[in-house]
């Protein structure tokens, strides 16, 4: 398969719509601009880094600026891949946290225009030696990617092996905010969520999500659209998912984020942390699944911009 951007292009480019180009570290980026919308995706870790709609003027997929671009490495913002596991291992804590797809390279499936004007990337990853050193099954996995006013991701897991496996992922979201104490999710009015930084007890939400503090939440058996609404960039983001009950909340706040060292100062010097705020959609704690030998298991997450 090719590997260097030259040959991406080669086979895959779109004139004037998607191109690959060398980064960092000798990472591969595709680069898409059409009418609608731009967006870029690392190959390695099938990793959309940004995505603003021509309508906006500020992205709407966050990215640090302190990001560290380099091989075998998880960037930080855009939407990293949670995949077979979310959070830690189960039993192994000397595992990567939420898996191992999000730092492997993948390979380009396809590419196309859509008759809609979007533009459609498909990235893929299969098991080998190395994967199943880590998790020992057999599996395939795509990434779809639709790009344009609005954007599609698709996340199509497949069981190749002859056995059932378990299976936690999360689609590990980071949207750009104004500022996080001036937002509030909406949509998770009466559902449960187990709150990490409570202490994993379990609390039923009331109203809007605020931000004030520290927040690391897995609202569970939970299919519904959410929102997020955003007082200073007057905009809300709809996102509306399939194939997942669970939503995961997380913002680090300053002390957390002190220590984490990429998020950045952010465009106020205010801390990076301010500017974002990860809503995710997936399948976790009770929600993870079991595929079947054989079986197909398709995550998909939509997101839409209306401004006000």
């Amino acid at each position: 398969m090719p590997t260097s951007a030259a040959r991406l292009n080669d086979r895959y480019s779109l004139a004037r719509e998607l191109q690959f180009r060398e980064g960092p570290d000798g990472l591969i980026f595709a680069e898409v601009q059409n009418e609608q919308a731009s967006a870029t995706v690392c190959l390695q870790g099938a990793h959309l880094t940004t995505w603003r709609p021509r309508s906006q003027a500020t992205p709407v997929i966050w990215i640090s600026a302190a990001a560290q671009y380099a091989a075998r490495k998880s960037i930080r913002g855009g939407i990293p891949l949670c995949w077979p596991w979310f959070g830690p291992h189960a039993s192994d804590s000397g595992l990567p946290a939420h898996g191992f797809v999000r730092t492997m390279p993948w390979e380009v499936r396809n590419s196309r225009r859509t008759e809609d004007g979007h533009t459609q990337l498909s990235l893929e990853i299969s098991d080998g030696e190395q994967t199943r050193a880590l998790w020992p099954h057999h599996f395939h996995l795509e990434l779809q990617l639709t790009v344009g006013a609005a954007l599609n991701v698709e996340l199509i897991t497949t069981n190749t092996g002859i056995a059932e496996f378990p299976l936690g992922e999360a689609l590990h979201t980071y949207f750009q905010v104004g500022d996080i104490e001036s937002i509030r999710v909406l949509g998770l009015d009466g559902t449960e969520f187990v709150d990490k930084v409570g202490g994993g007890r379990r609390v039923r939400q009331e109203g809007a999500v605020r931000f004030h503090q520290e927040v690391d939440r897995v609202y569970v058996n939970n299919a519904a659209e959410c929102a997020i609404e955003d007082s200073l960039l007057r905009r809300r983001i709809h996102l509306s998912k399939t194939d997942s009950r669970s939503t995961v909340i997380w913002t680090p706040w300053a002390e957390k984020a002190q220590k984490m060292g990429d998020l950045g100062p952010g465009t106020k010097n205010q801390g990076g942390w301010r500017e974002m705020v990860c809503v995710e959609s997936g399948n976790a704690l009770e929600n993870a699944l079991t595929v079947a030998p054989g079986a197909i298991h398709r995550l998909t997450a939509r997101y839409r911009v209306e401004t006000f």
